[in-house]
């Protein structure tokens, strides 16, 4: 990434990557993978330029973004750094949602 505010993830938000990984490579191709990927840097870039960009969740201070209909990234600003909080897979039951 270029310019911008560093991009940290939690270990909870890099668990549940990793398990959206592991549950595409069992069901999906590698090209949907890779749209994931692509998809995923593209709005980390975006996030980084402009962390306002996407709505507020409906926790304080906390904000999403879909990514690729299926996934939902939660994240906040916490001074000069942008903090991936969850990386939430929409097929799973809302209540489960840990951010």
């Amino acid at each position: 990434m270029e310019s911008g505010y560093k991009i940290l993830w939690t270990n909870h938000a890099l668990t549940e990557l990793a398990s959206t990984y592991e549950y595409l490579e069992k069901n999906f191709t590698q090209r949907e993978l890779n749209k994931l990927s692509q998809e995923i840097e593209r709005v980390l870039e975006l996030i980084s330029k402009n962390p306002n960009l996407f709505p507020l969740s409906e926790s304080q201070g906390i904000r999403k973004v879909i990514v690729k209909k299926f996934n939902t990234l939660y994240y906040r600003e916490n001074q000069a750094t942008i903090e991936i909080l969850s990386f939430f897979s929409n097929r799973k039951n809302p209540e489960n949602r840990k951010i």
